[in-house]
């Protein structure tokens, strides 16, 4: 029988509890399930008003993975949705995960939590900007700091704050919490910047994806600041053989980096570091934070 937990008054069926999703570590879903209770105060401002695409991984990450944006089957009632409409689908809506018990019965899919760079009530209109710094082999992570690094000063040239997290897969995220512009001009600024870290940083960047032009280098990747396109939010899990988490790190963290075990951060470690460094992405959530894009058009 599947059991049923009450989360704030709404009846939520969770089921294999026992089943093990990260397997290098014997990580369970009941564990995760956990660990989402435990981080939803620091994780749900992030998420709450933005439209969530999952990725889901039932089997864990050596099994079937899939990416939906619409509400699945079987979606409760009392589960937020708010309209985003594609090109595909005029009418089409997705899920907001609005609240603890959304949260939880989300969580019980098994799902990695990406959302766009706009608002449910805006969509389009970004109100960050984001940058995915991806090593290409035998590039690390180690790499990407030193990429970031430049990135942060010439931002901060610019009158923007960056703040950092771990992709909880091979990268670093730099994201910059803006007044609220149209996504195609902060797509417009965002490849211009990698551009320019690729003329001045020849030997460590590139702003292409093409693989040819990645060994050894740091893709900048510009292309997720596009309306359509998404990123893993903070304090999500990753799909992989550990529970791996993209975590908010320090400038400090991102300086100090010698050894990509530096900058990866389980499950267990994320509460310990939020009691102790706060929410280190909290600069995204006030709109007191946020900067005029340069060259910004209303």
């Amino acid at each position: 029988m599947t059991p049923i937990t009450m989360v704030e008054g709404r009846r939520i069926s969770l089921s294999n509890l026992d089943k093990v999703i990260h397997p290098e570590t014997g990580f369970t879903k009941g564990e995760v399930l956990h660990y989402y209770a435990t981080v939803a105060k620091y994780l749900l401002p992030h998420i709450q008003d933005r439209p969530v695409s999952f990725l889901r991984y039932p089997d864990g990450p050596e099994g079937q993975q899939f990416f939906t944006k619409n509400p699945p089957p079987g979606t409760p009632e009392w589960v937020k949705t708010a309209p985003v409409p594609r090109s595909d689908d005029p009418s089409a809506e997705q899920i907001v995960v609005s609240d603890l018990p959304s949260l939880m019965w989300a969580a019980n899919l098994v799902v990695e939590f990406h959302v766009p760079q706009w608002t449910a009530g805006s969509p389009g209109i970004a109100n960050r900007l984001i940058l995915d710094l991806d090593p290409g082999a035998p590039a690390t992570v180690v790499e990407c700091c030193a990429a970031a690094v430049w990135l942060r000063e010439r931002l901060a040239a610019d009158g923007l704050r960056a703040c950092a997290k771990t992709s909880g897969s091979k990268g670093l995220h730099l994201s910059v919490p803006l007044e609220p512009v149209p996504s195609e001009q902060v797509s417009a600024y965002a490849k211009a910047l990698a551009q320019e870290a690729e003329r001045a940083l020849p030997d460590l960047v590139v702003h292409r994806m093409a693989k040819a032009l990645r060994p050894g280098k740091v893709f900048v990747d510009h292309s997720q600041n596009a309306a359509a396109k998404t990123t893993a939010a903070p304090y999500t899990l990753r799909a992989r053989s550990r529970p791996t988490v993209s975590a908010p790190v320090s400038w400090s963290e991102v300086e100090g980096c010698r050894s990509p075990a530096d900058l990866v951060f389980l499950a267990d470690d994320i509460l310990p570091r939020i009691e102790r460094d706060g929410d280190l992405s909290a600069v995204l959530l006030d709109p007191a934070d946020a900067h005029r894009l340069p060259g910004a058009r209303p």
